[in-house]
């Protein structure tokens, strides 16, 4: 098995969803497969560069090969118009990289582990319910409730994002452009996410030399208060490891920790960390090496005889 020192370049592949390309790095262990795999994405507009490689490196590293791909619309990814924040899409481009990588070489599709974060961490939690052969799920300071979430933000933003989502879906119901706001911003700016640590800590992701769109669709806010991926947890029969941050200021973890026990097999670790801090230095590697072991207990890289 390779070590965290050794270089494992991923391949560049793509799948189609939705009838668009969706774009993805595809990260292989050394030595023979078959391998167990990963499915990885990334929260509220996210990019599969902004810290995503740092988790995939740890875990090929472990042994599991790893899919991390770009959303339609985001990224890489085809789709127009772009940074169009749409939850059906998203969830049914988690079920096409499933359904592509189940179909490769070296990978073996019933050793198959979901990892999501932020609106991800809600999205596969999602997914999991719906689909009884995913073999693990790890869902990081995840999005598990639109309310919760909505009551987080500052009342004022929170209007004004909502009525420039108004003003956004009448529009495309006559074929206009996307009015799009800024994923992070500074507290009492018009975002989708403002809390003190937002600007920062979304900026703290973005690669040196890489450039990642701070903007998403406004329409997107009008179907956030609708989306509840928590409720869905008592009909996930894979092991979940719930990672959630105590002081979480994007996804409250009051209501995560309440769906989180609704889980039949549920494990739960806290952190004493931001939303955006456990991306990155010791917090990094707290999670990064819980995760770890939850692998290697659920989805083991040798296969039981």
């Amino acid at each position: 098995m390779n070590t965290i020192t050794d270089h494992v370049v991923p391949s560049t592949i793509q799948f189609v969803s939705g009838g668009s390309r969706c774009i993805a790095d595809f990260y292989r262990p050394l030595g023979p497969g078959p391998f167990p795999v990963v499915v990885m994405a990334h929260g509220l507009g996210g990019t599969r560069k902004m810290r995503l490689p740092a988790f995939a490196e740890r875990f090929v590293a472990a042994g599991y090969a790893c899919l991390v791909f770009d959303y339609r619309h985001f990224g890489d990814s085809e789709g127009e118009p772009r940074q169009l924040l749409d939850i059906k899409r998203q969830l049914e481009d988690w079920k096409a990289a499933i359904a592509h990588v189940r179909r490769m070489d070296d990978v073996d599709p019933d050793r198959l582990a979901l990892w999501g974060t932020s609106f991800g961490g809600g999205h596969v939690l999602t997914i999991a319910a719906e689909d009884a052969k995913v073999a693990a799920v790890i869902s990081q300071c995840p999005f598990t409730d639109g309310l919760a979430s909505i009551l987080a933000t500052e009342p004022l933003v929170s209007l004004r994002v909502s009525l420039l989502g108004l003003v956004d879906r009448i529009g495309s119901w006559f074929g206009a452009r996307p009015i799009l706001i800024p994923l992070a911003g500074r507290p009492g700016t018009t975002a989708f996410m403002t809390s003190p640590d937002s600007w920062d800590g979304y900026n703290s992701l973005i690669p040196p030399g890489e450039s990642c769109r701070n903007e998403a669709s406004a329409r997107f806010a009008l179907d956030l208060i609708r989306y509840y991926p928590g409720r869905r947890t008592p009909s996930i029969r894979a092991p979940v490891l719930f990672c959630v941050c105590d002081p979480d200021s994007v996804a409250p973890s009051k209501q995560t920790l309440r769906h989180a026990q609704r889980a039949p097999r549920h494990e739960i670790k806290r952190y004493p960390h931001g939303h955006f801090d456990i991306y990155v230095g010791t917090a990094f590697e707290q999670v990064v090496g819980d995760q770890l072991e939850f692998l290697r207990r659920n989805v083991p890289t040798i296969p039981a005889k």
